[in-house]
Parts: C-alpha cells; structure tokens; sequence
C-alpha cells in the first residue's frame, strides 16, 4: 500500500538531517501543494523547481526520489524557468532516481555541457514530455531509451544542423516533435530520422505566430465551415511588430555568433518570412516594409498562416510537401493541419521535383532480394500486379535493369555515405608537416584504381586511390604555379597534359618512370608548347592529335600534340573570359565555349571559326559546360547554382535542374554527369552541399551535406568529378573552413553507409570528414 504524501514530508526532513543540510523551502512549498491536490483531485504530481535549489539541496532530495514510488506521487516534473546554479551531474541524477514516475523535464534555461548531454542522450530518459534548448548540440543522436516520450521539444538549438539516422529508433510513443530556431537544413536525412518516428503526427519547425504547442492553430481551425473566414486571419499590429522583432533578433544572433552560418545553409541572407492567405492587420491595409509576405501555393495549402522562427530547411524549395508526402501519418506541420487534399497534392509535388529511389524505383528493397531475383530471372513486385506485367517484363530485358536496381537498393539502405580523403595518400610526399594542396584532379580514363591530381604549389601527382599509394610524383615546373588544367590523352592513356596559371603546358608519360628515393618521379615529354597565358582549362580532343586551352581572356588556343606547335589562336570569342572550353567526346572538331559574359557557344574547326554554330545564354555567368558521354547534351553551370541541360544540335533547353540560388554573386557552380548521363552532381565553391538530380528529369535524388565532425565546420566544395566506372560514387575537392583553409580530395560512395570510430581515429583517417544526406 503506498505512503501518503505527508509521509515524503517527515522522509525529506530525515534525510536533511542526514546529510546536515537545512530543508529547502521551495522543495517544502512544493510537497504541500502536492498534498492539497492529492486531497482534492485524488491525484497529485510534485513539480522539482531547479531554479531554486542550490548544490546542497540535492543529496536529501535524490534520496527520497529515489522511493518516489512508495508514495502517492503520479508524476514528478523537473522544472527549470530561470538559468539554474545546481551542478549538472546532480541534475542527471535527480532524473534519473525519479525513474518510471517522471513526467515532465523542462530544461529550456539550463546550459548544459556536452559530455552531459551526451550521458543523457545516450542512457535516455523515462519523462513523457522533454524541453531542451542548448547550444552544445550540433548533431542529434538520441539512441538511448526513450520509451514513454511523446512530446519532444527542441525549439532554439541554435546550433543543431542535423540529425542521426538513428537517433529515433527508441521513441516508439513520440507523438510531437518541435524544432523551431534550429540551423536543420537537410530535407533528406531529417526525412530519413523522421521515418523512424511511427507515431509521429505533430511536426514543426517553425511556428505559427499565436502557437506555443505543435497542435494545430485554432486561429486557422475555427470557423472552417464558415466561407467568411477562410484563409483570413485577423492580428493586431503590435502583435506583427513583435513577430518580426523576435525573428531578426533570433537569426541576426545565429548570423552574428558564427559566419559559418552562411556557409552551412548556401544562403547570404535570411529575410523575415511570414506565409499568408489573405492577410488582414487590424486598423490597416498594409504590412510593416521589414516583413517579406510570401503567398504559398493554395493549391496545395488550403489555409495560410503567419509563422516566425523558421529554421533553415523551411527555406527549401516544396519543403511542406516534400514532408507531408515523406511522413503519411502527419496530421500537423508547423501548427497547420494536413488535410486529405493537402497530401494528395503534396504527393503530385513530391512525385514532380523528386526521385524516392534512383531509376524511378518506388519502394526500398533488400539487396539479396534482387540478387534472388537476377539469379532466378524473376521481376520484383510489379509481378504481382497485373497491370503492370508487361511493364516489368519489358524492364527485365534490359542489360541494365538488375544493375540500377542493385543500385535502389543500395543507395536505399544508405543514409550517409561512406567517404575517404586522399590526404592519407599524399601526405608521405613531404617532409615534415607540409602537405599536398590539391587544385584539380581527374579520374584515369582506362584505368578505375588511378586518379591524377594537380596542386596549387606546381605539383602533378597520380595516385592509385584503391590500393592508397602513390603511383607517381611530379615535381612539374620548379616554381610555385597552381595547375589549373588536367587532360588524360584517350587513345593514349598513360600521357598526361597538365596546363599551369603561368601558362605554362606539359605532356608527361606516367609509365616513363624513374625510381627516387622519395617516390616515383616521372620524365617530361620532349614536345615544347607556347605558353597560353593566364590559363584555367585545358583539354584534349577525341583522337589525341590536338587540344585547346582557355583562361582568363577571351582567346582560345589550338595545339598539336605530337609537334608541339600552335595551330590557331582565336581572339575575341566572347566578350569576357572563357572560363572553360571543352571538345565533344567523338568529334574532334567541334568544341563548346563558356564565358562569364553569360554566353555558351559550340564551334565547328571545319568551319572558319568567325561565327559559331549558336550561341545560347544563362542569366549568370557561365563557370563552365561539358559535354555528356554521348555528346547529344551540353551541361551548363552558371554562377549561383543556375545549372541548365541543352540540347547539343541547336542549344536548345532540355533541363532547368531548379536549385535554388543564395544571392552570391562569388559562388561559382560546377557540374557534372554521373553515371554515363543518368544523373547530374552539382556542387558550389561556398556551399557545403552535392546534389544529385536525374539527367532527363532533373528531379533531386539527394543533396548530400560535407561537414568537419571533429570541428563540426562546413566542408566546401570547390569541384567534383564522378567516378566513370562505379555507379554512384565520386570525388569532391574540398576546401575545409576550419581551422584553417586545407584542401582535400574526398571519394565518396553513395552505395555504402559510412563507419566512424572512436574521437582519436576520426582525427587520423579519413571519417573525419563527414557527408549526412538521406
């Protein structure tokens, strides 16, 4: 039979006693309140304030928590309203001696340590309500047990920018989930830690202006049946002011406390965004100017609504949908209900902008599944649908078909990628704490083990990047000049063209190999160039006789290789200079420019080159083009993530790939072919993120996010290359913002889930780097 509350009054002044401390008056204040109401309701909760307590208070009150439940206590909630001075590990305890009767844990104004948060992420909690607000969580991992939470609140972790894949798996009841003010930016791995979340039906991250819960907003709900006011919502101006006031103060704090801010969410600047209907502000027609009003889509959303604290990922482009198709048991988001024909359209949306799985796959399955399924030359579960039998068997006819679904499986089961950095490789070069700084590198074109790369110090070094050794070294020009160019010969692929900024071009052969005592030193040809100067591309056409160079000017050169001589030298091709030029990878005479004066233009050499076949143009400056495998497409990047497919006969658009730009006018994009020409990685010079989107579509597959985990800084891509002979694998050349402006290259396979060790490893191999992307 458990003990009246009275009876935890006589303990509590026992164990005062006991450790020789004086009762606190609060703790006292507290069992009587919880007396009255056990009288008076039959029920009681006892509430802990932590804010009045100090270090002292905390022994005897542990001790008759610990035996809460002998008493007629139904719930204990720990409480803190103020920041509070007791010792953090006393705080655990006192969590954790409450155990099964634990309700609320309101911890908003206590700051935490990390390695306490750690300790209690990782041994969990047994509250039924968790508010938490800390700046020491970047990540999120919440694996411990977590079995009786149903509401989650996380608003203002200004520093949390992602989540663990598992960080939900031991929340089977979480029912709310609030993450408002946060920096979380990735649709894709939050998609991937939300789907854990079974109960899940109350989402935000951000707020509706008059909500303090994740419910939804009864402003929006009442009077649904009424014509009259739907889609309005009437709120006086001092609330609106006070909205916007308490948004800029909140990003201009996260902006201001840390500029890597900026490099982690791709954006330059946060405007103040309210979504609305049809706004009325009492006393007025109009909005304060500070205030950016932004119409959704109301085919989609049947009622707007004004919202304030929005964490990055709202800024995404669809984010709404994107959730509400990803999450089918949501009935809430950002305190606005999700009707049915909200997830009917936001299914359309989703199944217009995204790919679920490569190859238009539509459901995850298991990698052995489809091994069985090859081996025994059965079609996967579309067989069991008649509709759709000549569809799968057509499908099965294909060379490709088991492949590409080995892929979707793959990549399916994969949430963050594995990834190696090849400074492991390079770093046995020099001596002492000098390391390699790579500028450019290009994938061997026969050979899948070997990668060549150029550095900013002058340098040409072939590594064989599956065996992690170096192949061979060269010291290229004796003086400090950055290689800017790169071309593996096709007919001839042991010889290598390497171009520097100085102008200056040689041809080497990697098999012509003299042994040093630091390595393998390879000889340069005979052939002498003229010097191209203020060179940034170079490349080599079909049949290895001749190559271009381009760079900062508006000229283009052509050489031949076996002589050495230049053949032509074309001015004025554009208005500005030509960034990048290509040849087509089958004909050796035409060629395609790109230029910052915004134009592409592809040329015939058969032709007197005084006109090009067509000139097309971006709104941006062009970073660069290339031509896709088999030549039929031009693939155009312009400044600011403006990445467009042409058609190669005539320039016309075939795929605006729709990333959305950050307003930089210095964030150059480059783009390439993955997989033959099935999908398009993109990435930019000052954002940390790879996306991937299908070639024909251009719906996103994934966007992959690069971070430091042991700076827990933004990694930035400055170019990347995808593997030609696996699928779904590539390497990015990175430009780390912490601690210092190191560079990298980073192999990442997209099919194999990353590992990471201990803390020490992770600062000696290669996880200490990281991509997160669901």
């Amino acid at each position: 039979m458990s003990l009246d509350i009275s009876s935890i009054v006589s303990r509590y002044l026992n164990s005062c006693k006991l450790y020789e401390v004086l009762p606190n008056t609060a703790v006292l204040s507290q069992l009587y309140k919880a007396s009255m109401q056990e009288k008076v309701q039959k029920r009681s909760t006892l509430v802990v304030p932590l804010d009045e307590l100090e270090d002292d208070d905390m022994l005897p009150l542990v001790d008759i928590l610990l035996n809460v439940h002998l008493f007629t206590v139904d719930a204990v909630d720990i409480l803190s309203t103020s920041k509070a001075v007791v010792n953090q590990e006393s705080i655990v305890s006192l969590m954790r001696a409450v155990n099964s009767t634990l309700r609320i844990v309101d911890l908003q104004d206590t700051l935490f340590r990390k390695d306490i948060l750690w300790d209690l992420f990782q041994g969990g909690l047994n509250c039924q309500l968790l508010k938490l607000r800390s700046t020491e969580i970047q990540k999120l991992n919440m694996i411990g047990s977590f079995m009786q939470l149903h509401t989650l609140n996380l608003d203002f972790c200004s520093s949390l920018t992602g989540l663990e894949k598992d960080c939900f798996t031991c929340m089977p009841k979480l029912m709310r989930l609030s993450m408002c003010g946060t920096r979380i930016a990735d649709l894709w791995t939050t998609r991937e830690a939300l789907s854990r979340l079974h109960s899940l039906t109350e989402l935000r991250f951000q707020n509706c202006i008059c909500c303090k819960d994740t419910g939804p907003c009864l402003a929006s709900s009442n009077g649904a049946d009424s014509p009259a006011s739907v889609g309005k919502l009437f709120i006086n101006q001092d609330s609106l002011n006070d909205s916007a006031d308490r948004v800029s103060n909140h990003f201009g704090g996260i902006l201001s406390s840390d500029p890597s801010f900026v490099a982690i969410s791709g954006r330059v600047d946060f405007q103040l965004e309210v979504s609305f209907g049809d706004l009325h502000v009492e006393g007025r027609d109009d909005c304060p100017e500070y205030i950016n009003l932004k119409l959704r889509d109301t085919s989609v959303v049947s009622k707007m609504y004004l919202t304030c604290h929005p964490s990055p990922i709202c800024y995404e482009k669809h984010y709404r949908e994107y959730l509400i198709a990803s999450l089918p048991h949501l009935r809430v988001l950002d305190n606005f209900p999700v009707k049915k024909l909200d997830r009917e359209m936001a299914n359309t949306v989703f199944s217009q902008y995204y790919e679920y799985l490569p190859y238009k796959r539509r459901q995850k399955e298991n990698v052995a599944s489809v091994l069985h399924m090859r081996e025994t030359g059965r079609g996967n579960a579309y067989h069991n649908k008649s509709s759709r039998i000549k569809e799968a068997v057509s499908c099965r006819k294909s060379p490709h078909f088991y492949s590409r679904s080995l892929c979707a499986a793959k990549l399916g089961s994969s949430a963050s990628p594995s990834l190696h950095t090849m400074s492991n490789i390079s770093n046995n070069i020099k001596e002492g704490s000098e390391s390699l700084r790579p500028r450019q590198f290009e994938y061997h074109p026969t050979n899948p083990s070997l990668m060549a790369f150029g550095t900013l110090d002058g340098e040409v070094v072939v590594v064989n990047h599956d065996a992690g050794n170096i192949f061979s070294y060269i010291p290229l020009f004796g003086v400090t000049n950055s290689i800017l160019g790169l071309c593996w010969l096709n007919k001839n692929p042991s010889k290598l063209l390497a171009g520097s900024d100085s102008g200056s071009l040689r041809l080497y052969d990697i098999n012509d190999t003299l042994q040093k005592a630091k390595g393998s030193c390879s000889s340069c040809s005979p052939v002498v160039f003229d010097k191209f100067e203020h060179l940034t591309s170079l490349h080599v056409n079909s049949t290895d006789d001749q190559f271009l160079t381009s760079g900062y000017s508006k000229k283009v050169a052509i050489y031949d290789i076996c002589s050495g001589k230049r053949l032509h030298l074309f001015s004025d091709m554009h208005q500005e200079p030509i960034n990048v030029a290509k040849f087509a990878h089958h004909s050796p005479n035409l060629l395609v420019t790109s230029s910052f004066d915004r134009d592409v233009k592809l040329w015939d050499l058969r032709q007197t080159p005084n006109q090009p076949c067509y000139t097309t143009s971006s709104s941006r400056g062009n970073v660069m083009v290339c031509f896709s495998p088999d030549d039929l497409y031009l693939l155009v990047s312009a400044v600011d993530n403006e990445v467009k497919q042409l058609l190669s006969v005539d320039g016309r658009l075939q795929t605006d790939f729709g990333i959305a730009s950050t307003g930089s006018a210095h964030n150059y994009t480059r783009s390439y072919y993955m997989n033959g020409r099935d999908y398009v990685i993109s990435g930019s010079s000052d954002e940390s993120i790879v996306r991937i989107c299908c070639a024909q579509t251009g719906r996103r597959l994934r966007d992959y996010y690069l971070e430091d985990r042991i700076w827990e800084s933004p990694i930035l891509v400055q170019s990347l290359r995808s593997d030609p002979f696996r699928h779904f694998h590539m390497a990015v050349l990175a430009s780390y913002v912490r601690p210092s402006s190191k560079r990298d290259i980073i192999k990442v396979n997209l099919l194999e889930t990353g590992q990471y060790g201990d803390e020490d490893s992770k600062r000696e191999d290669f996880s200490s780097s990281y991509v997160h992307g669901g």
